[in-house]
């Protein structure tokens, strides 16, 4: 596996990654009609684009293909963190944190889904608080969690 820095011609790629990860990786904890409305069919790219390049972003590849990516923005907002549904669990997740958190320095602070809340809990986040954040009248639970390094 290859960590490299974001580029716009991996935004389409990177969607679909998102989209299908949520949809499998995320089922067991969310319903159908919550992960619709957190992955919808239908991405806007320009806007996904835009928040990739203003924010440190990479990408894992392996063997030419995307198999996970990662942003955090200068404040230490750990944005976003998936990897590919057929990848998980050989620290792909893992060495993108590590990336991504060696970029900032203070606190990082993360909104983790009850999937991803043990992967932080295990690199020393602490839970501030648990949230339901709404969403075309659909409400999803998430986690607020700091990590001070």
């Amino acid at each position: 596996m290859m960590l490299r820095k974001y580029q716009p011609s991996d935004c389409k790629e990177l969607t679909e990654l998102f989209y299908h990860t949520v949809h499998t990786v995320n089922a067991k904890d969310y319903t159908k009609r919550q992960l619709d409305v957190w992955a919808a069919a239908q991405i806007d790219l320009e806007k996904w684009n835009e928040s990739l390049q203003q924010h440190y972003s990479i990408v894992a590849m392996e063997n030419r293909m995307i198999v996970g990516f990662g942003d955090i923005d200068e404040t230490g907002y750990l944005d976003r963190l998936y990897v590919h549904a057929d990848f998980q669990k050989r620290g792909i997740a893992t060495a993108i944190c590590d990336h991504l958190e060696e970029a900032v320095g203070g606190k990082i602070i993360t909104h983790a889904s009850i999937t991803a809340k043990p992967f932080f809990e295990k690199r020393g986040y602490q839970v501030l608080k648990e949230q339901r954040v709404e969403r075309q009248g659909i409400f999803l639970t998430n986690f607020v969690m700091e990590k001070i390094k």
